[in-house]
């Protein structure tokens, strides 16, 4: 589709683990010129409207914005059966989600209207593969962290056999953590160690805790959406692309 401003399809591209074709929500402007590219990250519940929404925001600033499909293989669950959401959230491995997301970086920096640089934006559990993949990959330039939940694990699967906190030492891009005081996973204990890591590690991150906001508060469609704090994101997360993927 294309608009006045705006262009957008569905495209494909190759998995780095097995080349399976990742289906993803492409948008950029319509004008020529070379821009940044950006990865949004969905939440647990999918591919839902809300996330083509915040890429088409992105790209109404002059990014370009994939929003991969992170159930491409599994299907997209029932978001209003939350059994299903969470089984099939925890039934994806963190391996196959890095090499979807490297398969993504890829897509992004070989377009010809891409600049070369790359950020990654995720929220809820799509804040924790962006945590993972700004830990894992050299292809990040920025990445900004929204709400990862399950950071901090207490416990380890086949899925998920390493704690994103553990490899904050490895992290080579600068992120951003967006977080609120009433959100249970990450809570602010959490958020606190995670600053604590990043400042033992000599890490380029920044942290912004909102009162009166608990999780997802920037899903404007659903009711934990909290205006003042969604609002202030939006500007932290455009000035924090700006800084570090237009130079």
């Amino acid at each position: 589709m294309v608009t006045s401003q705006l262009q957008t399809r569905m495209v494909q591209f190759p998995s780095q683990q097995d080349e399976t074709a990742i289906n993803a929500y492409l948008t950029r402007p319509t004008s020529r010129g070379f821009y940044p590219g950006i990865i949004v990250i969905m939440e647990a519940f999918g591919m839902v409207e809300h996330i083509n929404d915040v890429a088409r925001r992105f790209a109404a600033e002059r990014f370009i914005a994939l929003a991969p499909d992170m159930y491409t293989r599994e299907g997209s669950p029932d978001p209003n059966n939350m059994e299903q959401v969470m089984q099939t959230m925890f039934s994806v491995p963190d391996s196959q989600a890095m090499a979807d997301l490297e398969g993504a970086a890829a897509y992004l920096k070989s377009r010809p209207d891409c600049n070369g640089k790359v950020g990654v934006i995720g929220f809820c559990s799509g804040g924790r593969y962006t945590f993972l993949f700004a830990c894992s990959s050299k292809n990040v330039d920025a990445a900004i962290d929204s709400a990862g939940g399950f950071i901090i694990q207490d416990e380890h699967t086949p899925q998920r056999p390493v704690s994103p906190i553990d490899m904050v030492p490895n992290l080579s891009c600068p992120m951003l953590g967006l977080f609120g005081e009433e959100d249970p996973n990450p809570s602010p204990a959490h958020a606190a160690r995670i600053k604590e890591e990043m400042s033992k590690h000599g890490k380029t991150y920044e942290e912004v805790m909102y009162s009166d906001a608990g999780h997802a508060f920037f899903a404007d469609y659903r009711s934990s959406y909290r205006k003042h704090a969604a609002d202030d994101a939006w500007e932290r997360m455009l000035d924090w692309f700006g800084r570090y993927l237009r130079t």
